[in-house]
């Protein structure tokens, strides 16, 4: 992994990987993909810059265990947590513990893309400066 701001995606569901995947490609953006919390957490190193889009509802640990684990690690990635079945407690929760957006499925592609685009996301690349 190098010093590029990325999108992780972290979503049980492989056809939404796969399409949010071709989403991001075609808008330039750099992303990798995660099946589970469980495995985003096995290789993500906090130095690598980016955001992360977390699904609400998958097995094991869900979208706001992880999102509330990472606060606890001190990790300031910052959050955009999605999901089909979003409720207002969910959004609100997850805005509380410091998502930018939550966004429910389905979603409007354009719209998601500029929310997290790494490109242009001055809070991706402060997030990590390295001082």
């Amino acid at each position: 992994m190098t010093s590029e701001p990325t999108i992780f995606v972290v979503d049980d569901d492989p056809a939404m990987r796969e399409s949010l995947k071709c989403l991001f490609d075609a808008s330039g953006d750099r992303c990798q993909m995660y099946a589970s919390a469980e495995e985003f957490l096995k290789v993500y190193d906090p130095n690598w810059p980016g955001c992360l889009i977390l699904d609400l509802r998958m097995p094991g640990m869900n979208g706001l265990e992880l999102q509330e684990h990472l606060s606890e690690l001190n990790v300031a990635l910052p959050v955009i947590m999605f999901s089909a079945h979003g409720d207002i407690p969910a959004a609100v929760s997850a805005l509380q513990q410091g998502a930018m957006d939550f966004v429910q499925k389905p979603f409007d592609p354009n719209s998601l893309v500029g929310t997290c685009s790494c490109r242009d996301c001055a809070r991706c690349r402060t997030t990590h400066e390295i001082v």
